[in-house]
This record gives structure tokens, sequence and C-alpha cells, in this order.
């Protein structure tokens, strides 16, 4: 009796480790401190959550599938080219079309090494290669990325500020990288804390795709405007890459309480201003006082610390952690990325991260 072949996948997603994202709960403790997905501190615009109410009416009604108002708002906000923007569900579902759309067997995806996972993810699941270039003191290595690009490199990838380490390239190192590139490659630069960043030689990506073909800048609503909840993200394209994003993704991808709740967030500069003020704030704080306990820092310029503790099974980043959520605070393990060693600590509100500082002092202290 002859038997059935088994159902099996496309070669290569087995090998995949599913994304886990940060952890929200801790047992026995109501509402834990959640620091580990580099949420807002603030939460969201009260002029976003009300057009988010709003539409509860109206949810029978499919969204505007080609997000036209959310793209004409987003273009004023930044003085671009609203046909230029590709919306979606959160810069995750970009960063895969991206991926589905120019990149497949034989192809290969170059990343920074402790860059975002979905990355390396979204690219072993279109059949391509993915190939780590090494860092330098936790930042992006132009000439690593550059040394690494071959005939088959179609894509690279490159979060700017990066996450999770939270170091960044100037205008010039990006402009460095982008020459460097065959016109057949494609450089995506991820610019989702760029909000946060408050440095003269940082620029998110919009001067570059002006002026390439082969430019992409990726932003997302999750981070300063705190909409994480509501999966929205948009990319900044060459009109090119703009129409091949548009003839593949989902009609009605991003929904309409989404793309209500985006219009009204961008339009409160007041909201974005606190919350941006907020961790220009307790982000040198919160270093000052972790670096004042011994532990080594990469200077970040994000809502977030990267911590490196010591190799001492009683002191090391294990330790830390379950120190850390015994009472009731969760930061992220950063094992996956290759770090070990490192705990990522988002920047909460300011009576949290006292509470933090305070905990680590005892941790560290501790015999």
């Amino acid at each position: 009796m002859m038997h059935e072949p088994a159902l099996v996948p496309r070669p290569g997603i087995l090998d995949i480790s599913p994304y886990v994202g940060g952890e929200a709960k801790v047992a026995g403790v109501e509402h834990p401190i959640r620091l580990a997905s580099n949420e807002s501190a603030l939460g969201p615009s009260r002029k976003a959550i009300a057009a988010y109410r709003a539409l509860a009416g109206e949810i029978h009604r499919y969204p505007d599938g080609n997000a036209e108002e959310l793209r004409e708002a987003l273009g004023r906000c930044h003085g671009i080219d609203p046909a230029r923007i590709v919306c979606g569900a959160g810069s995750d579902e970009l960063i895969a079309l991206l991926l589905r759309c120019y990149a497949g067997p034989g192809d290969e995806v170059l990343y920074s090494r402790h860059g975002f996972l979905m990355y390396p993810i979204n690219a072993t699941a279109v059949g391509a290669t993915t190939i780590a270039a090494p860092e330098r003191e936790l930042t992006t290595d132009v000439d690593a990325v550059l040394a690494r690009v071959t005939e088959r490199t179609r894509l690279v990838i490159i979060a700017n500020p990066n996450n999770p380490t939270g170091t960044y390239l100037g205008t010039q190192e990006i402009a460095r990288l982008h020459a460097g590139l065959p016109a057949s490659v494609l450089l995506a630069i991820d610019a989702a804390y760029a909000e946060f960043v408050n440095r003269n030689d940082y620029e998110p990506g919009i001067a570059l795709v002006n002026r390439a073909e082969n430019v992409v800048m990726l932003r997302t609503f999750s981070k300063i405007y705190a909409l994480g909840g509501l999966r929205l993200g948009w990319a900044y394209c060459p009109p090119a890459v703009a129409d091949v994003l548009n003839r593949v993704r989902s009609p009605f991808n991003v929904n309409a309480a989404a793309q209500a709740a985006g219009v009204a967030a961008v339009e409160d500069v007041e909201a974005f201003n606190r919350a941006r003020a907020h961790n220009e704030r307790w982000l040198p704080w919160f270093s000052e006082r972790l670096a004042a306990l011994g532990l080594r820092l990469t200077p970040s310029v994000a809502n977030f610390v990267l911590a490196r503790f010591p190799d001492d099974p009683l002191k090391n980043a294990d330790a830390a952690f379950a120190f850390l959520q015994s009472r009731g605070i969760l930061t992220r393990k950063m094992g996956a990325y290759g770090l070990p060693q490192h705990l990522r600590i988002t920047i909460g509100t300011g009576p949290e991260m006292e509470t933090v500082a305070a905990a680590l002092a005892e941790f560290t202290a501790a015999s």
C-alpha cells in the first residue's frame, strides 16, 4: 500500500524560532511594572483615544483601503508626498512585505548582528539566506556590512536607532552605507525610535529616500505615539517601491480604528512633545543611576537602556531578571539577540524608574 507524502511547509520554515514578545504578567502581581516591550511611558494621546472610541458604532464598515486621511496627515507632519507613503499593520507587516516583494530563494538579506529579530525571521520565511554583519561596540558597522554584500544581496535592513542596543548611525554614515550599495540592493532603514532621538547628526531617512530610488524608511506608531495595540506603521518609499508594496499588500490591511487614532496622534503635537520631554528627562536619569551601580550601559538614544551584568551567576542578567520579576518588575532578556548577559529596560514613568533603580541598587549590593 502506497502512503501519500506528509504535508510539509516550505524549506526553512521549521528552522525559524518564533518571535517571543516581552513578558506582560507576573504571577500574583495585579499591576506589574512593564518595561519589557519599549511601550510608551505616558500612554496614547487623549485625542487618539477619543478618535478610536468614536468608531465603535462603525466597525461593521470596511476601512479606507488606501488610508488616505492618515497618509495626508503624515505628509503634512513630515513634509513629504502622501502618494509615496504605504501604511501597514505595524512596521512589522511592512518589513514582511518588503522581503516578500524583493527577496526569495537564492537571495541574501543582510542585517546588523544585534538587529531586530523580525529581519531574519521574515527573510527566512521567504526562503532567503540571512547574513548578520558583526557590530563595533554594539553599533552597526558600515564597513562590515558593505564587506558582506555580494551579487546575491537583495536587501540590507538597518534599524536606526537600533533595537535592542539603542545605538545609532549618523547621517554621514548612513549615506556612506547607501553609497556603497549597488543600485540593485534595497536599503531599508527601520526608524521605529526616530522620534526619541535628540542628536544633531541624526536624520531618520527621509532625505535619503528623497534622492535615491533604492531606499525605504520604516516608521511605527507603537513607540512614542503609544498605539502598539492597534498595530500601525508606515513606509516612505520611492514611487516604484510604493507601487510594488501596494500591489502586494492586503486591500484592507490597516483597520479603521487604527487609522483614526493615527491621524489624531499625529496632530496632537502637545502629547508628542510631552512624551519626548519625558524620555529626555528620565533616560539620562536612569542611565546615570545604573552606571553608578557599576553596570555597563550602551549609550542609548531611544526609550530604553541596555545594561550589561557581570558573569557571576549570582549577579548575572538571569539573576537580575528574576530578582526584578520577584518585585513585580518586567524587563527583557537578550539571549535571543546574542547578548545573554544583558537586560533591556524600557523607560517607564518617573515613579516606575525610581522603583527599578532602587531595586537594582538592592540587587547589586546584596552579597
